[in-house]
């Protein structure tokens, strides 16, 4: 990486001397205009709208348009004259909780590194930051122009985050922010059920830019002289839904499938939501309170046929007992007598 600005983060009575590297790069697939006949790139001249001549970069100013075709023109003069320091200085203002500022104020993202003997009062800053779990609110000049800043720690570097001003961030104003619209409760229940059954672990190396990889397939082959092979058709957003609740089911169930868990009993209905356990625990207690009565009758039916089976089993002894001496005597008088 090539070092765009060099300077010093001051913090209190401390100087860090450090060098300023972009964070970030676009990976997006840029394009030439070119003529479609023999590929020959197609040039922009600079040209006065006025008297039509071709300009310079020497005679080039910049303007500000205040309406009804007059133009102000500022001179390299007029901007020396500003209050833009040149001291190639980040100061620290304050120190936040990282929380208390909305991401949506973030622009660009720069790494610093510490230059020369300045290694020390870095990692202690850097420490201490990570202790204090704030970020630091600096101001910084670049690229002609002061910016507010925040510093804050990324895998051991301090991570320069520049930042837009509060009035250049809209205020939404839509139509439905002032209507009276009312959830109803089992709609955000269920609606939560499928916030928890997609809930995961952010892991960013997972997702890729499809875009990028099938455009960079068809440059390949163009290059190589082969046959485009065409991506698989991306999956057709679905249309509006008219059943709110039938929606956010199937999505449940769509979700589970996703990660390999069974669906819910009749056409799902995702994770237990409140009111959902609270029917279930209802329906199971009356369930139980029914069964219990059947459940003691068999049990004395049962027990009484166990008390019946002993007592029968004495006199089945005693009966068989008296029954062995008359088989003896009866087996004694039909045995034939002996011949003299």
């Amino acid at each position: 990486m090539r070092a765009i600005w060099k300077g010093a983060v001051s913090f209190g009575l401390v100087s860090i001397g450090v060098k300023l590297y972009s964070a970030t790069e676009e990976k997006d697939i840029r394009f030439h205009q070119v003529h479609r006949e023999d590929g020959g790139r197609i040039r922009y001249k600079r040209t006065c709208s006025v008297c039509g001549e071709e300009v310079t970069y020497d005679d080039i100013a910049k303007g500000y348009d205040i309406g009804g075709g007059e133009m102000v023109i500022l001179t390299d003069e007029d901007f020396a004259d500003l209050p833009l320091t040149s001291s190639r200085a980040i100061d620290v203002l304050e120190f936040v909780p990282a929380e208390q500022v909305d991401p949506i104020l973030y622009n660009k993202a720069y790494f610093l590194e510490p230059e020369g003997t300045a290694t020390k009062p870095y990692v202690l800053l850097r420490d201490a930051l990570t202790d204090s779990e704030r970020v630091a609110i600096v101001k910084v000049a670049l690229r002609q122009r002061e910016q507010l800043a925040t510093l804050r720690v990324r895998e051991g570097v301090l991570l320069l985050n520049t930042m837009l001003w509060p009035d250049e961030i809209r205020t939404p104003d839509f139509g439905f922010l002032d209507e009276d619209l009312k959830v109803r409760p089992p709609e955000l229940a269920m609606a939560s059920s499928l916030i928890d059954s997609m809930t995961g672990e952010f892991e960013p190396d997972v997702f890729t830019d499809d875009y990028r990889a099938a455009l960079q397939e068809v440059i390949d082959a163009k290059v190589e002289g082969r046959e485009v092979v065409q991506p698989e058709e991306a999956e057709e957003a679905p249309a509006a839904a008219v059943d709110l609740m039938a929606a956010l089911k199937a999505s449940v169930d769509r979700a589970r499938a996703a990660r390999g868990e069974q669906p819910t009993r009749g056409g799902g209905g995702g994770e237990p939501t409140p009111i959902s356990s609270a029917r279930s625990a209802q329906k199971a207690a009356e369930k139980k309170a029914a069964k219990a009565p059947a459940k003691k009758t068999t049990a004395k039916k049962t027990a009484e046929k166990k008390t019946t089976a002993k007592k029968a089993e004495p006199a089945k002894k005693t009966a068989a007992k008296k029954a062995e001496p008359a088989k003896k005597t009866a087996a004694r008088k039909t045995a034939p007598r002996k011949s003299a």
